[in-house]
C-alpha cells in the first residue's frame, strides 16, 4: 500500500483526463488511471506517469453499469488503498443533430455515460471518504462544461443538459458532505483541444468556432488539468460548491 495520496481519474486514456493525470503524478499524487476502451492509451499515459515517479493502477470499467462501478471501487480497496481524491472526466459527445431528431437509444447512452456515471462513482467516493462513515475526507472534481451554462443549441443539447445535471450534482453534494471532510467542486471547459471532437463526426469543429471565443482561441487540456488539480489540492482547502470556467470568456 502506498502512503502518498491516491487519486482516481476516471476517462484517463487521452484528452483531459491525460493531461489532469500528468499534472498530477508531477505534483505527487499516485494514480488509478480508469479507462473504457482506449487500453493503449490508457497503457501510454501509466508509463508517462511512472517516469514521474508516480504509482500507478490501471483499471478497465464501463461507467455506465452500476456494478461495474463497484466492482472498480472494490478493487481499488483491495489494491491501492484509500482514495484522497475522485476526478469525475469520463463522458462523450455524440454526433450533432437537433432535438427533435434525438433517440430514446441516444438520450439513454448520454445520461448513462455523463451523469449515472458520475452520480454512481460519488456514491462510492463518499462513503470511503465521508468521515460519517470513518472515512479521512477527500476532494471530488467534477468536470462539467460551458455547455450547461450556453445550452449547444443545434448541436449537443443533451450533452449540455447532462452537463447542467452534473453542476446541481457538484453544488447539492458539496452541501451534504461539507461537514463530512469531502470537498465537491467542478470545472467548466469550453472548446478544448482535444480528439471529442473528431469522434463525434466534426474534426473542424474547433477550427471554425474559434473566432466567436472571447479569447480568439481553443484552450488546451492542460489548461484544465491545472484548475483540477488546483482544486484537489490543499490549496483549494476552503473552496467547495465552486464552479471554474475554463473557456476563454465564453
Amino acid at each position: 500500500m502506498t502512503s502518498r495520496r491516491i487519486a482516481l481519474i476516471t476517462g484517463a486514456s487521452g484528452g483531459i483526463g491525460a493531461a489532469t493525470a500528468l499534472r498530477m503524478a508531477q505534483a505527487g499524487f499516485d494514480l488509478v488511471l480508469h479507462y473504457h476502451q482506449n487500453r493503449q492509451g490508457a497503457d501510454d499515459l501509466a508509463r508517462q506517469c511512472r517516469e514521474r515517479e508516480s504509482q500507478v493502477w490501471l483499471m478497465q470499467a464501463d461507467l455506465r453499469e452500476e456494478t461495474a462501478i463497484e466492482h472498480l471501487f472494490a478493487e481499488i480497496d483491495a489494491h491501492c488503498g484509500p482514495l484522497h481524491a475522485l476526478i469525475n472526466n469520463a463522458g462523450i459527445v455524440q454526433p450533432q443533430m437537433r432535438v427533435e431528431t434525438m433517440s430514446a437509444a441516444r438520450l439513454t447512452n448520454t445520461f448513462a455515460s455523463n451523469v449515472l456515471s458520475v452520480f454512481l462513482c460519488s456514491r462510492e467516493a463518499v462513503k470511503r471518504m465521508s468521515t460519517r462513515h470513518g472515512g479521512r475526507g477527500g476532494v471530488i472534481v467534477n468536470v462539467s462544461s460551458a455547455a450547461a451554462r450556453l445550452g449547444s443549441p443545434g448541436e449537443y443539447v443533451d450533452y449540455a443538459a447532462a452537463k447542467a445535471a452534473i453542476d446541481a450534482l457538484t453544488k447539492g453534494l458539496s452541501l451534504e458532505v461539507a461537514s463530512e471532510g469531502i470537498r465537491v467542486n467542478a470545472v467548466r471547459p469550453g472548446y478544448i483541444d482535444t480528439p471529442i471532437h473528431a469522434k463525434a463526426g466534426d474534426p473542424r469543429r474547433l477550427a471554425r468556432l474559434a473566432p466567436n471565443i472571447p479569447m480568439q482561441r481553443c484552450g488546451q487540456s492542460e489548461e484544465v488539468a491545472h484548475a483540477i488539480h488546483w482544486l484537489a489540492s490543499d490549496e483549494a482547502s476552503y473552496v467547495t460548491g465552486a464552479f471554474i470556467d475554463c473557456a476563454g470568456g465564453r
